[in-house]
């Protein structure tokens, strides 16, 4: 079964082609960042036009890239939410109609399903049951994963996730959008100077809660004014140790109360090199194993809905919908979700 991936909740338009048998065949990437930088985030209504112009040009390199016809498709899988609803619109209703077209099924697939499926695309992927970390956006959530649909939550972020705390600490020290990478850089430049608080470290549970760790940034950042360059670089060095090491310890926390022993880390913050460096550290000294996406399927992409819009149709033996009516769910929680 050949499967198209339609991804546009946010800021980037994302295309792919996958096949149950022979795997990932192409996918096309458009990232709306740099128009986005001028206004220091995302503008809705921007992202929702530029899709709009990506969208079928994608479609067409993707099928050029893996030598297909529109025809040789079986299946649109495309983003139904969560995210911004203009550019939900997009995606959705190009993938509706493209399907109503072809008389083919589509498949509606939870944004944050495809990221938290990004890591078994991989050449040796990780088998079920496994714990995941999914620090993506304005998400940071550890669940645990028996198979597609059946996902129980173990921790949840009460307030800013790890995705926004990068990015609203690198405003902070004057770094730009997007934040997250930016800031990551900086840090290898940076010495361990100051101290900042690890949130909900000892808490007990497996939640997150960031946003007392930026304004303890901000606390520190009006106090060395004017910033200089080796400051701001302490600064970001020591945020992002805070955050990856509360990150590290509630994985393993995780996988310490659930008996098992698979990690996977999916989302934007799951490229950062600094939690990887510190899950790998860990996973080995208890014998656990951790895998991640590589690091284009860590942001928002095709492939990944492609991926589990596939995983969703095999489990349905092919029985999909094609009655073609649609919605957008902008806010969506993955715990709805029920197994195919």
């Amino acid at each position: 079964m050949l499967v198209l991936g339609v991804e546009s909740s946010c800021d980037e338009t994302g295309i792919a082609l996958y096949d149950t048998e022979h795997g990932l065949l192409s996918h096309t990437l458009h990232s709306q960042v740099e128009m986005h930088a001028e206004y220091g985030g995302v503008v809705p209504e921007l992202a929702s036009r530029d899709h709009i112009r990506r969208v079928l040009p994608l479609t067409e390199l993707a099928l050029k890239d893996a030598n297909k016809t529109l025809q040789d498709i079986d299946a649109i899988a495309y983003t139904q939410g969560p995210g911004l609803s203009g550019a939900l619109l997009v995606g959705t209703s190009f993938a509706e109609s493209l399907a109503f077209s072809l008389q083919i099924p589509t498949i509606n697939v939870h944004h944050l399903e495809g990221h938290l499926l990004a890591p078994l695309l991989e050449d040796n992927p990780p088998a079920f049951p496994f714990v995941a970390l999914l620090v993506s956006g304005g998400h940071s959530q550890l669940m645990r994963v028996d198979g597609i649909g059946q996902y129980e939550l173990l921790g949840d972020t009460l307030d800013d996730a790890a995705g926004e705390a990068f990015d609203k600490t690198a405003k902070l020290l004057g770094l730009g959008y997007p934040g997250g990478p930016a800031l990551s850089n900086l840090a290898k430049t940076g010495k361990p100077r100051f101290k900042l608080p690890r949130p909900l470290l000892n808490s007990g549970d497996l939640n997150f809660s960031f946003s007392g760790l930026k304004t303890s940034v901000l606390t520190l950042v009006s106090q060395h004014q004017p910033l200089d360059a080796e400051t701001k670089a302490d600064i970001a060095y020591e945020f992002q140790e805070a955050v990856t090491e509360v990150l590290t310890t509630k994985c393993m926390s995780a996988l310490r109360e659930t008996r098992l022993d698979n990690l996977i880390v999916s989302g934007g913050v799951g490229a950062n090199a600094r939690l990887r460096e510190k899950l790998n550290a860990a996973t080995k000294r208890k014998l656990c194993k951790v895998s991640y996406p590589r690091l284009e399927f860590c942001t928002d992409n095709g492939a990944m809905i492609a991926f589990a819009g596939a995983m969703r149709l095999k489990a349905m033996q092919n029985n999909a919908d094609k009655n073609y009516s649609f919605s957008v769910k902008p806010r969506w929680n993955l715990s709805e979700l029920e197994a195919p």
